[in-house]
């Protein structure tokens, strides 16, 4: 055979692979509002930049007829490419291959591309679309998921994982995405569950729809499983595009630094906190106050949004903001909230990015329900993932700071490296006037006037205690700030700790309260 036939051969045999699972499989999957595998993997990355490895990867089962059967790829594909520039590892299951299913040859080119980007310190991303294991391999598909979960784990905190989930992911199929960084899901298309619709009903006797079990709503705003939500598939390649241009590669990098750009943000950031102490405000708009061009990429948005999380960029480079919400239930922190707040910390320390926390909160929501999810314990992973990130770590006091849950937002006594207030903030145990109606209860309980009595004596303890004077007095807040000057200092203190280097005693590994 000549070269020219043998190139013609190859290009021959690539197409036909390329086809997956043929026209008619291809047709439902179009049919389903949904785009195949090799499509949604040329719409993610670069123009021209994908090259795909293991294209004519088999199967090697033998029984319930599957020896005759082909599977082009094993029904996933596998490659590298970039987005923005930036190398990336991915994989893509392809539902029109017998499901998507996952057998051992197939689980074997996700680990192996999985091993390449952990070796290469690259991003890796896999698109799930998958109808779960593939029974006729038994033991070896549960072999393959296993070996999936161990580089899941071995990859944490070393290369940013991303998942998509694009399709079905059920049974042991959830506990990857469970395992990666961020989860992105789309409204009618992703869905996630460990034991699907027609197992709980014949079990318990209870319909229910695969949307409502386990739809991208559900775990963009119940469960939290899910990190960003979109309502298409290009919109969801979009927010990974733009995540990816904000993280880095690996944990030997910072994320890569762009030209810097003022906020363009239209309202005076001395108006944005009303004057009436009981009155909400979106702290959304502080963020876009300070960030670069006002851009603000929020994580998990939908999901215990008494806490604002996500990325912007300050003087070009990419820090985490992390900011109570007083929108929502006064932005207290509760089981969710600091579950959502704590996993963040843990990832921006991870891949060296600054950390800014913005406070205005009245501290732990109380009730029997919070205590008996085990409030004490959620609540204590974000002590511990502030006291154990090592990035620099600035707080700003907005307004109000009581008890337990100003020492959890990133305190001076948790290592922030910088603490400012503004004018108005409350920093005390708690609030004026339940402190008030204890600390001087005789005395507003002897007074003819008690309604007159209790004003005059909450105010008494503003002065006295509630105000960010005596935590500077004492050396616990670096300084009160106006309000206009609190990108300027943000900036200066990112500057003056961008080398910082914090002492940690060797261990192999803390003990969370997980």
């Amino acid at each position: 055979m000549t070269l020219k036939k043998n190139i013609l051969a190859l290009r021959q045999k690539k197409a036909i692979v390329e086809k997956g699972g043929g026209d008619k499989a291809i047709e439902k999957q179009v049919a389903m509002g949904k785009l195949t595998a090799r499509e949604r993997i040329l719409a993610l990355l670069d123009e021209a930049s994908f090259h795909e490895y293991d294209l004519f990867v088999e199967h090697e089962e033998q029984n319930f007829g599957m020896a005759s059967k082909e599977l082009p790829g094993d029904g996933v594909i596998t490659g590298t490419g970039s987005i923005k520039g930036a190398p990336i590892c991915i994989y893509a299951q392809d539902f029109t291959v017998m499901g998507g299913s996952l057998g051992l040859k197939h689980a074997r080119k996700i680990t192996k591309i999985m091993d390449h980007a952990l070796k290469m310190k690259v991003p890796c991303i896999g698109i799930n679309d998958s109808g779960g294991a593939r029974i006729q391999e038994g033991i070896g598909a549960l072999a393959g998921y296993g070996e999936i979960f161990y580089r899941n784990t071995m990859a944490s905190g070393v290369i940013p994982q991303i998942s998509v989930i694009l399709g079905p992911c059920a049974g042991g199929a959830v506990y990857s995405p469970a395992l990666t960084d961020f989860v992105f899901v789309v409204e009618n298309i992703s869905k996630m569950f460990i034991t699907g619709p027609n197992v709980i009903e014949t079990v318990l006797g209870e319909k229910i729809s695969q949307e409502d079990l386990g739809g991208a709503r559900v775990h963009a705003e119940i469960t939290g499983n899910a990190h960003f939500y979109a309502l298409s598939e290009l919109e969801c390649l979009d927010q990974i595009k733009e995540l990816v241009s904000l993280i880095p590669h690996s944990n030997l990098q910072k994320a890569a630094r762009i030209e810097p750009k003022k906020p363009n943000f239209k309202k005076d950031i001395e108006n944005i906190i009303p004057s009436d102490p009981k009155q909400p405000y979106d702290v959304r708009e502080v963020i876009f106050a300070l960030a670069d061009e006002s851009k603000f990429l929020e994580v998990q948005e939908l999901w215990a949004p008494n806490i604002v999380i996500g990325f912007g960029r300050m003087d070009g480079e990419t820090v985490g903001f992390v900011a109570n919400q007083p929108m929502y239930l006064a932005g207290v922190l509760d089981c969710d909230a600091s579950d959502k707040a704590a996993r963040f910390i843990r990832f921006c320390d991870a891949f060296n990015i600054p950390i800014i926390t913005l406070e205005d909160m009245p501290g732990y929501l109380p009730g029997v329900d919070q205590e008996h999810a085990g409030v004490i314990r959620h609540g204590a992973k974000m002590l511990y993932a502030y006291s154990e990130a090592t990035v620099p770590k600035i707080t700003v006091i907005l307004r109000k700071a009581y008890g337990g849950g100003y020492i959890a937002m990133n305190s001076r006594h948790l290592g922030a490296d910088f603490m400012f207030a503004w004018p108005g903030a409350e920093i005390a145990v708690m609030g004026p006037e339940g402190a008030a109606n204890i600390i001087f209860r005789k005395e507003i309980m002897e007074a003819e006037d008690e309604d007159a009595m209790r004003q005059q004596k909450v105010q008494e303890y503003i002065e006295k205690f509630a105000n960010p004077y005596v935590a500077a007095s004492k050396g616990y807040i670096d300084a009160v700030i106006e309000p206009g000057e609190t990108r300027g200092l943000l900036l200066h203190s990112l500057e003056v700790s961008k080398n910082k280097d914090d002492y940690r005693p060797y261990k192999k590994h803390g003990v969370p309260p997980f």
